[in-house]
């Protein structure tokens, strides 16, 4: 078998051609360069990202008959033993087929030994959180106490699974995945080299195909230069990665802005009829959608877009899309695309994901009215508290005292000054009761801190005064602030919102000025008791008026003072 993979051929043999690592690469140059190497290293990282390449790189440039150096030669008698893997001293033990303990342990019986070919014995141990738990445990003190001529490199792509004790003792690395800037320019430089003419868009498709994985990536563009012809195009790439054209996600988007359930359905049976699937035509229309969003905020970051290419198709779809519309296509879509997982049908998922993306503009309008009628219809509940409160108590007083004191009326509503609701008040005051004022002190801090700045300056020498189940009055040290703070609507709803959060009660909001207030409460707390001494008496001589009456009769009782 002469032919070998693309990514088997051109797998990297120097630090420099592990693309997008420059992180890792340079600390571990640098190490090499000033011979502090440790005996104990974790690279882990997605799955395609070099970390194995990276690990025999390192191999070799510790045991480079040229050392100490920041990359290994691949010239000498040790580099080219541990690249053809005839160096028993280097060793790449598989864990994911190796994770007994008894395969370990005869790992281990060895390191004692020293090296016979070079200077160092290299273990590296590929997805190590394969092992088990009493094979870590065989590893553990070995890596705490090594020979001074073995180091191990762990190689994983879920660390989280590997015991702290382990990680503890090694140098981590993280390694990222690679963008797709990144991956193109290697495989750019990779078709070059093997003179296969391939298009820079069907390049572009590949690596983002291939989700930040180089491996991936070159897997799919040998896919690609065995299914093509003479030249990779950008239709090749779409067959080979299961990708859906630009052209038909326009037309999908098209369909979805003009609401034509029609189309949208037979640009699905297009779709499936051409062998695509399901699942990864949702994850292509979640990207483009995406794409589109970062566009019209960010239209700048052309570098940033996945899976869309910028066309003038595309650029008008994203001027006739609002961005409102981008985040309901875009969670409707992530919620068909989470049912999928788990139903034996996704085509009916899908079909039904077209329908209610076709009408989602309609549904959104309707959601905009609901949105903006539940505050106008608090308010108008509001009011009509307010007016049920001015019929029985408020417009008898007004009515008094403009017909008492025309001209005083007049020079106050000149003066602009701040008139409270006298008889609303006094109601207030008469079911008002100890309790409802602490619930209302005891959430007066936390309501406060709920609202705006320029809505709780309002409040900073304001408090509580009095609270009936559904009132409650507002003390404002002045008249001013008080006048300002009862004529601004959403400072009203903003309080009676917050005490509703967080008392479950909707207060109806009364504010009085300090000067006002002790006036108002002095003439309440005398009217008061003016009546309960009325009543006091009333009842006091109820029993005997009545009882006199039982005797004698009415005619005959003559009550004296």
């Amino acid at each position: 078998m002469t032919y070998q993979a693309l990514y088997r051929v051109w797998r990297p043999q120097d630090f420099k051609d592990v693309v997008g690592q420059e992180h890792v690469t340079k600390t571990l140059q640098n190490a090499l360069l000033q011979q502090k190497i440790s005996h104990a290293y974790l690279f882990s990282g997605p799955r395609g990202t070099g970390k194995t390449s990276a690990a025999k790189i390192l191999a070799k440039a510790i045991n480079c008959e040229h050392a100490p150096a920041a990359e290994p030669c691949n010239e000498c008698a040790a580099c080219r033993g541990i690249t053809n893997g005839t160096i028993p001293d280097v060793l790449e033990f598989d864990a994911a087929s190796n994770s007994r303990v008894e395969e370990m342990r005869d790992v281990l019986d060895k390191v004692k030994f020293a090296p016979t070919a070079v200077k160092y014995k290299v273990y590296i141990i590929d997805e190590v959180h394969m092992l088990s738990i009493s094979a870590f445990n065989a590893l553990l003190k070995t890596l705490e106490e090594p020979p001074k001529h073995v180091i191990f490199i762990l190689a994983t792509t879920e660390p989280h699974k590997i015991p702290l004790t382990i990680i503890s003792r090694c140098q981590r690395f993280d390694f990222r995945r690679i963008t797709a800037q990144s991956i193109v320019s290697r495989m750019r430089l990779i078709v070059g080299e093997t003179g296969v003419e391939c298009d820079e868009q069907a390049l572009q498709l590949i690596a983002r195909a291939a989700e930040g994985g180089m491996r991936d990536a070159l897997s799919l563009l040998d896919q690609a230069i065995s299914f093509s012809g003479d030249r990779v195009t950008i239709d090749d790439a779409l067959t080979v990665t299961g990708s859906v054209s630009q052209g038909l996600l326009n037309k999908i988007a098209v369909a979805f802005n003009e609401k034509d359930v029609a189309g949208g359905l037979e640009a699905l049976e297009e779709l499936l009829f051409h062998g695509k699937d399901p699942v990864r035509f949702i994850e292509d229309l979640i990207l483009f959608y995406r794409d589109m969003l970062l566009y019209k905020t960010a239209p700048k970051l052309e570098e940033s877009l996945e899976r869309i290419m910028l066309d003038d198709e595309f650029r008008l779809l994203a001027e006739k899309t609002s961005t409102e519309t981008i985040y309901g296509l875009i969670d409707l879509l992530n919620k068909t695309q989470q049912d999928m997982r788990w139903t034996n049908h996704p085509k009916i998922f899908l079909e039904v994901a077209i329908v209610k993306l076709c009408q989602l503009e309609v549904k959104e309008s309707n959601l905009g009215n609901a949105e903006n009628l539940e505050p106008l219809l608090a308010r108008i509940d509001r009011l009509e508290q307010e007016l049920h409160f001015l019929k029985e108590h408020g417009t008898p007083a007004v009515q008094q005292n403009v017909s008492a004191q025309p001209q005083k009326s007049v020079k106050r509503a000149s003066k602009n000054s701040f008139q409270p609701a006298v008889g609303r008040i006094n109601e207030v005051l008469k079911q008002a009761t100890k309790n409802d004022l602490n619930l209302i002190k005891a959430n007066w801090a936390e309501m406060r801190a709920g609202l705006l700045k320029s809505q709780a300056a309002l409040l900073n020498e304001a408090e509580p005064a009095a609270a009936s189940a559904d009132a409650l009055i507002i003390k404002f040290k002045h008249e001013m602030i008080c006048q300002m703070a009862m004529n601004r609507s959403d400072f009203l709803e903003a309080v009676t919102l917050g005490l509703l959060k967080l008392t479950g009660r909707r207060f109806i909001l009364l504010g009085v000025p300090e000067d006002q207030w002790h006036s108002i409460r002095e003439d309440f707390l005398s009217g008061h008791q003016e009546s309960r001494e009325e009543s006091s008496e009333k009842r006091e001589e109820e029993p005997h008026i009545t009882e006199a009456k039982k005797l004698f009769g009415t005619e005959i009782v003559e009550i004296i003072d």
